[in-house]
């Protein structure tokens, strides 16, 4: 039955019966894991998304019902968990840049030609998110790997659409340079990163 109640009837739901909020978890915990892993790796990973949800369902009574998308809130909550381990995630960017080995991206390498050549364009990738500043991280990875609308994103981060738009516009600028300038490069590479 959860399956036919959006995000925001399953969140008033929970607040009567806290049962009713495991929905949301089974319905965005794995999604919200993957974008984890790409941020932080894997060793971080079941943590962030533990403490999301237990967040979440300690703020579940403040949560604004007009929301019938719970994504937004969930990628908040995370990335502001998040920032609290920005150090490991640019040592995670800075490991992949050095060895170009992405666990959560081979296994979806289908054919040895392709992992050769992603593997050249993920450290460079890495390197370049890496050296962005964390603002401009954070928007550019919630609209790529998150695929979060710029309103979402603006409401994951608390922050203006407008601004939304001058990070991601700042983050592909300099990640396009530092991928060599190929307008399509960054977005190839977010897309199969």
């Amino acid at each position: 039955m959860a399956d036919h109640l959006d995000d925001a009837e399953l969140v008033r739901r929970s607040r009567d019966d806290p049962e009713a909020f495991a929905a949301l978890f089974d319905r965005h915990a794995p999604e919200l894991h993957r974008y984890v892993v790409r941020r932080l790796g894997d060793a971080l990973a079941d943590d962030i998304v533990a403490d999301t949800f237990l967040d979440a369902f300690r703020q579940r009574a403040r949560y604004d019902l007009t929301r019938l998308d719970a994504r937004p809130w969930l990628y908040g909550i995370a990335a502001n968990l998040i920032g609290k381990h920005r150090r490991s995630e640019v040592r995670f960017y800075r490991a992949l840049a050095r060895s170009g080995v992405d666990e959560v991206a081979e296994s979806y390498a289908d054919r040895v030609e392709a992992r050769v050549a992603a593997s050249a364009a993920q450290r460079e990738l890495a390197g370049a998110l890496a050296a962005l500043p964390a603002a401009e991280r954070d928007v550019l990875l919630l609209v790529a790997w998150a695929d979060l609308s710029y309103d979402e994103t603006a409401a994951a981060l608390g922050v203006p659409v407008g601004t939304v738009r001058s990070r991601l516009h700042r983050a592909r600028k300099r990640t396009r340079a530092a991928l060599g300038g190929d307008p399509t490069a960054i977005e190839e590479e977010l897309d199969r990163g």
